[in-house]
């Protein structure tokens, strides 16, 4: 088995890229909709959240919005709340790659793969790009998002050009889907090619 890591800045097209990768019979471990689950209504990790952040959960879950008010530019609340909240997803990480281990290539779908040292965990990592004032206007065409927030964010992550300057394959979603489709397709025959399958 293969374990590609996909990671890629906010507003990169990450989820989108992750989607081909379905589209094609590929299993995607979606580190994101794992901590959405992890937080949602009857979510593990509701109450430890809770206890370290009061009243940032209600009996939706966790209220993102609060929480992010709560740990957004503060590095020891955001190191609190990532002490919970990492160890969970990579039990359930573990899980997945447990229940697809006769698959010739996963991808596991990580936002902050090199930021939390998840690249070393991975055979390659495949880096999702596009260009800035493409990424800027995606994010900020988002449901409450700021040009403040949007900041935040990207302090919080490595340059675009750091990223693909270390991944081992990059993809562009800032032209034509059906080209960045191809590059997909493209990517999973060479990684089967190169196990033999």
């Amino acid at each position: 088995m293969i374990v590609l890591g996909l990671t890629g800045s906010i507003g990169m097209g990450k989820s989108t890229v992750a989607q081909m990768f379905r589209d094609e019979g590929v299993p995607v471990f979606d580190a994101d909709a794992c901590v959405h689950a992890l937080q949602g209504p009857g979510g593990a990790l509701v109450a430890a959240i809770e206890s370290a952040f009061p009243g940032t959960t209600d009996s939706d879950g966790v209220n993102r919005a609060a929480l992010g008010r709560a740990v957004l530019g503060d590095d020891s609340a955001m190191r609190r709340l990532e002490g919970i909240v990492h160890p969970a997803v990579q039990a359930a990480r573990t899980a997945f790659l447990h229940d697809h281990a006769d698959s010739p290539l996963v991808v596991v779908d990580v936002p902050l793969l090199f930021e939390t040292g998840g690249d070393e965990s991975v055979d390659k990592v495949l880096v999702v790009s596009a260009d800035a004032a493409m990424q800027e206007a995606r994010v900020l065409a988002r449901s409450g998002m700021t040009p403040e927030k949007f900041a935040a964010i990207l302090a919080r992550q490595l340059p675009d050009a750091e990223k693909r300057a270390r991944a081992d394959h990059v993809i562009a979603t800032d032209i034509p889907l059906a080209e960045t489709k191809r590059a997909v397709r493209r990517l999973i025959t060479c990684m089967r090619d190169s196990e033999g399958r």
